[in-house]
């Protein structure tokens, strides 16, 4: 059993839905990066999710995209976001997923890419622009060095698409909350409380369900696991807190750790 599989597994029994926090990694600066993962953390995150910034990352709202700029502007790659991995991990016992793109992984060859982040310690990678049917050498690549291979569904996902996109994934299934990209929402539409009942019996006794775009406050985690997720992604949220206090890293430690209690707080089932 996965890292991340066993994380799930004890929140169950607890009674508590899993806490996902995202951040950029590089963002401001990469050797901010473990520091405000240890606020995170701290504050009560229960996988970590690191994106690793691209020049065009196609799933990303604003929020994510300028997060990612400022990433890539402080000389942020690949191979200084694995290191970054190796180094929270050298600290915390808590899953770490990479967020990427097709692109970067390609590029460094599927073997490289994996053993790399094999040797950093990373649990799971999501490439949201990787179709299902045109991974079969990404997950070959992945299950040889016991790394989780995270796939998304959307609300446009066909029933029999999304068999075979939970067939193909480990760790959790990423559901996508609504059509369009990433980004803070005021409220949870009644269509995704909604699209989590339609995905469940597709999920329940297989994998996790984990429910991300538009997470931003108690209220949505609340509202989400008492729907039957497992867990909730929040990402923008926390990359607002990195631009607002930008240059105050002191405030951003704060203010991340606060956040993360406060939508931890709202995870039991």
């Amino acid at each position: 059993m996965s890292r991340i599989s066993e994380t799930f597994k004890t929140l169950k029994a607890r009674k508590e839905g899993a806490l996902i926090g995202y951040i950029m990694a590089g963002d401001p600066t990469p050797k901010l990066t473990p520091k405000i993962a240890d606020a995170l953390i701290i504050g009560g995150a229960d996988i970590l999710e690191l994106g690793l910034p691209f020049s065009d990352p196609i799933a990303d709202g604003p929020t994510i995209q300028a997060a990612s700029l400022r990433a890539l502007n402080a000389g942020t790659t690949p191979k200084a976001v694995l290191g970054i991995v190796k180094q929270i991990k050298g600290k915390h016992d808590v899953p770490v997923i990479v967020m990427t793109y097709c692109n970067p992984v390609f590029k460094m060859g599927l073997q490289e890419f994996f053993c790399a982040a094999k040797s950093s310690f990373v649990d799971g990678v999501i490439v949201p622009d990787l179709p299902v049917e045109e991974a079969g050498d990404y997950r070959k690549a992945a299950a040889a060095q016991n790394i989780d291979t995270v796939f998304l569904a959307a609300p446009s996902t066909s029933n029999e698409r999304l068999s075979k996109i939970v067939a193909c994934s480990s760790g959790f299934l990423y559901l996508i909350s609504h059509f369009g990209v990433t980004g803070a929402k005021t409220a949870v539409e009644e269509s995704t409380l909604s699209l989590v009942k339609r995905v469940m019996p597709y999920t329940t006794g297989r994998i996790p369900l984990a429910v991300g775009f538009g997470v931003s406050k108690p209220e949505h985690v609340k509202s989400l696991i008492t729907a039957g997720a497992d867990g909730v992604i929040v990402g923008s949220a926390f990359v607002n807190i990195m631009a607002k206090y930008a240059g105050d890293a002191a405030k951003i430690y704060t203010e991340i750790e606060e956040t993360a209690k406060k939508l931890k707080e709202a995870t039991p089932q």
